[in-house]
């Protein structure tokens, strides 16, 4: 009997080994989308409204406040994701940035400097020169081509169109020219580049605002979608198989006309065409989460969505795992008329951002 033990602890030892050996292992990468909502330099720029981002505008904005913020957005950047990658973001989109001074900046906070992160930014037309970014570990992503595709709109369009979304107030402003009504807002930067040898494409957004309430200013958004999509088709022209990746601050949720009509993202992998676009953040708007509040009321305005190549069984190439907000405890406001709500900068404290970020995993089998 005790020989009889004996063997059937080595016979179980051995399965053990067996099924140990065989489970697969993947390399993984979190692509992060944060709006770093204001961060101003300093300097006054004649070019730009930025003066009440200025140490005599109505911030106060020091230069003790800006590296405080820096500070807080490192570690927010350098944590999300974790603990399911112990590295940090192979990239990071973001929006709401003046320059590419303040990117540099960033990228040598001591919590970021040894990923050694790459910069690809493009001024925008913006009248408050705000711009998106995209920013990159270059051990990891070669880029070889970007570009800022300008979004042509006209403010005469929001008047001679129907709209059928809710109005909705807001505190943002589109600058507006007086000579042809185009409005001018942040470009839409396109990059393409290797990622382990694999082409990737990425698009990094920040539709226009809600200026004027959400019903009369949908068509600009719409149009962003139309923009959105029309880029994608011309990648997926190219390349049938292009894996592109779009993601950014939409001013919409996921089931506004700009995303479910004019891009066409869908909620589920399997309702998603040939050559069309999944959308993760669909189903998480539809459990009440959000990533930012207003009136108390949470929307997800920022999103990653994916093309169908991106949500395909074969991982021996990269795909597609699964998305996430980053909502931990020091980014919500814990007192006051916005408890609850993401903690944004204020008059006596240094905050993180009006939105939370969001992130997605890519992974392929390691051989």
């Amino acid at each position: 009997m005790k020989i009889f033990r004996i063997l059937l602890l080595l016979a179980l030892l051995f399965l053990y080994r067996i099924g140990f050996s065989q489970q697969k292992s993947f390399r993984i990468h979190t692509l992060v989308f944060y709006n770093f909502e204001n961060l101003f330099d300093t300097i006054n720029d004649p070019h730009t409204d930025d003066d009440e981002w200025t140490p005599m505008g109505s911030q106060r904005w020091t230069s003790k406040k800006y590296h405080q913020k820096l500070e807080n957005l490192a570690r927010v950047l350098i944590e999300t994701g974790k603990p399911e990658n112990s590295n940090s973001p192979t990239f990071i989109g973001c929006s709401e940035i003046e320059n590419r001074g303040v990117l540099e900046d960033l990228v040598l906070q001591p919590k970021m400097v040894l990923q050694d992160y790459g910069i690809i930014h493009f001024d925008s037309p913006d009248k408050r020169g705000i711009d998106v970014a995209l920013l990159f570990q270059k051990k990891y992503f070669l880029p070889t081509s970007y570009a800022n595709i300008p979004l042509y709109i006209y403010k005469k369009e929001v008047e001679i169109q129907e709209l059928v979304t809710p109005s909705e107030d807001s505190d943002q402003s589109e600058a507006v020219t007086t000579y042809d009504n185009r409005v001018f807002t942040r470009d839409q930067l396109l990059v393409t580049g290797f990622l382990d040898g694999e082409e990737i494409n990425i698009i990094v957004n920040h539709w226009p605002s809600r200026s004027g309430g959400e019903k009369k200013s949908s068509p600009f958004r719409e149009a962003a979608g139309m923009l959105n999509r029309k880029i994608i088709d011309s990648l997926q022209k190219i390349n049938p198989d292009a894996k592109v990746i779009t993601l950014g601050d939409l001013n919409d949720g996921p089931f506004n006309n700009s995303i479910k009509k004019a891009l066409g993202a869908k909620a589920k992998k399997q309702d998603v065409p040939e050559f069309g676009i999944y959308n993760p953040f669909e189903e998480m708007a539809k459990k009440g989460l959000g990533t930012i509040a207003f009136r108390d009321s949470w929307d997800i305005f920022d999103q990653i969505m994916v093309t169908q190549s991106l949500i395909k069984n074969d991982f021996s190439t990269y795909q597609y795992w699964k998305a996430g907000i980053f909502n931990k405890s020091y980014l919500i406001q814990n007192s006051g008329q916005y408890k609850g709500y993401p903690k944004r900068h204020s008059a006596t404290e240094v905050g993180f951002s009006d939105h939370f970020p969001v992130y997605i995993y890519l992974i392929k089998e390691a051989k």
